[in-house]
């Protein structure tokens, strides 16, 4: 058989999205959002929450770094991400937090358990995730760093987080 690169007609998306959402609270950049629906689009984020400054649509810039996928993920806005982390552990969601610090783990060491419901929680590009998210969230989790900068753009750091977490997921 050859390899043939295929169509988006030939492409079938799962049934259903995998109990796995994400918090941006504070980023500042439309693009980094956009990038962000389009990592849900693909890896079957249920629901995305942005919450602050986080720019949401209808946003010009972030829809072209959508490619439109912020007209079908599902997404809400809220000020207060404490409230929205609040809500989200009543319905029984862990918060994990992507950010390095003196007590984050690998993000490939995480337990996951069968029937977890994950939200991701981003920080701002520069200055990351908040203290105040950091101590509400159950665990936090980090991506190992070979280099000699300790991070990298926050798009890119959720998609290798969301694509690790999703692996142990059903769905």
């Amino acid at each position: 058989m050859r390899n043939v690169q295929l169509v988006h007609a030939q492409h079938r998306p799962a049934d259903a999205p995998r109990a796995l959402r994400l918090l941006a609270h504070d980023l500042e950049l439309a693009a980094n959002v956009g990038t962000l629906f389009r990592l849900a689009d693909a890896l079957g984020v249920e629901r995305l929450h942005l919450t602050g400054r986080t720019p949401a649509p209808p946003d010009a810039r972030l829809r072209k770094a959508a490619r439109s996928t912020d007209a079908h993920v599902p997404w809400e806005r809220g000020d207060d991400p404490l409230a929205v982390v609040a809500a989200l552990r009543a319905g029984g969601w862990r918060i994990v937090s992507l950010e390095l610090t003196t007590a984050s783990i690998d993000v490939r060491a995480l337990p996951v358990a069968p029937g977890d419901r994950l939200c991701l929680v981003l920080g701002a590009e520069g200055a990351g995730v908040a203290q105040a998210l950091l101590d509400a969230s159950d665990a936090t989790v980090h991506i190992p760093m070979r280099g000699r900068n300790s991070s990298m753009n926050v798009a890119s750091a959720a998609a290798i987080a969301l694509f690790e977490l999703s692996r142990h997921l059903v769905g």
